[in-house]
């Protein structure tokens, strides 16, 4: 059942692509959903994920987590776009930054 305090926009581009846009929060009581939607997108062709956390007020562990999730299971690139505030500063103080993140000026892919 999907979660009133995330929202997952998802847009489908060119053949193999899609992105995600986030708006809400990515935490203990959202981030299956997250996983979900990636493995069913994933499950049908769409390999190269876009992941756009600009939306994103709150993330914690349980976020971090989905987001390596998705990023290890992935069959091509996952890039994360919108990256700032407090979701830029839990993946620098986890060390993440450098496997995950892309802010939201200079993305670059991550897989």
């Amino acid at each position: 059942m999907p979660s009133p305090l995330l929202t997952i926009e998802v847009t489908r581009s060119e053949a193999g692509r899609a992105r995600l846009r986030l708006t809400g929060e990515l935490d203990f009581d959202t981030a299956p959903e997250l996983t979900a939607t990636a493995e069913e997108l994933r499950r049908d062709g769409c390999h190269e994920l876009e992941i756009d956390l600009d939306g994103v007020g709150l993330c914690d562990s349980s976020g971090l987590s989905a987001l390596v999730v998705i990023h290890r299971r992935g069959s091509g690139p996952t890039r994360l776009t919108g990256v700032r505030g407090q979701v830029q500063r839990l993946l620098d103080r986890t060390g993440l930054s450098e496997v995950l993140a892309a802010d939201a000026d200079d993305a670059r892919d991550v897989g």
